[in-house]
């Protein structure tokens, strides 16, 4: 599943692309792809719609209309692609947006988990997600904070999208090990130090993915390298990085994780 480098590497790519561009057809090719209005109604209020701009919030890609919010999460197999005026709906195409400028904005699918909700009340949407790892009032003490009033196994708990938006399986444990925390560790027995250094590798392992435009780990999502750059990540049985410990793998919440036995503390 795209997490926060790969969505904000799409929104990036298609802000230019899209801004300024004008939606005048829809063709919704899978009615279940909608999660919010009706067919009738999507259809109905999208057409005429400018796009102002192209944003991003967790994971979700946020598309700014003039009267609306058009969400897209592209969940484990979405893919948003900018086509020509010649292009002809695909197998697994399952909403296609016609432009002013002729060209065809197309959401494909494979699996069939990506969602897409039009709406005037971004709220509707996107309400219960936590902070932005990004967002200037997310402190070290904020996180430091939100941890210790939980009592919860850290590494779901970095997954939980109302705790904090956009990571993912890869990105937790790449964050989890350059700061050293064991990803079963109880959230509420971190102590200040772990917390700052966990602050500052969210934010590193994120940057780093943007840098490389995401981590092209499967068929769905391409174009980025940093999975060649991985700390654990996938590297079951491989050497730490750090001291050379082989890489293990466990399952926590019904998600691989990677780690070093060595060193994350326990």
């Amino acid at each position: 599943m795209p997490e926060l480098p790969e969505v904000e590497t799409i929104a990036r790519s298609l802000r230019p692309e899209l801004t300024g561009r004008e939606i005048v057809s829809a063709q919704l090719l899978w009615p279940r792809t909608l999660a919010m209005p009706s067919a009738e109604q999507f259809v109905e209020q999208i057409t005429g719609q400018k796009i102002l701009g192209v944003t991003r919030r967790a994971k979700y890609l946020d598309l700014q209309l003039v009267t609306y919010h058009l969400f897209i999460h592209l969940r484990m197999s979405g893919d948003l692609t900018i086509k020509d005026a010649a292009y002809q709906p695909e197998k697994h195409d399952r909403l296609i947006l016609g432009l002013s400028d002729g060209r065809q904005l197309v959401f494909n699918d494979t699996r069939k988990f990506g969602r897409v909700w039009l709406t005037a009340h971004p709220e509707d949407v996107i309400e219960g997600l936590g902070p932005e790892p990004f967002d200037p009032a997310f402190t070290r003490g904020i996180l430091y904070s939100r941890l210790i009033e939980r009592r919860r196994q850290v590494k779901p708990l970095l997954l939980d999208q109302a705790f904090l938006a956009g990571l993912g399986n890869i990105y937790t444990d790449e964050a989890l090990h350059l700061s050293g925390v064991h990803p079963l560790r109880v959230s509420d027995t971190i102590t200040q130090d772990e917390a700052n250094r966990l602050y500052q590798a969210i934010q590193s392992v994120l940057l780093a993915g943007i840098e490389h435009n995401g981590a092209s780990f499967d068929w769905v999502y391409r174009g980025g390298s940093f999975q060649n750059y991985f700390r654990v990540y996938g590297r079951e049985g491989q050497p730490c990085p750090v001291c050379g410990t082989p890489i293990q793998r466990i399952v926590v919440g019904q998600r691989g994780t990677h780690f070093c036995p060595i060193c994350q503390v326990k």
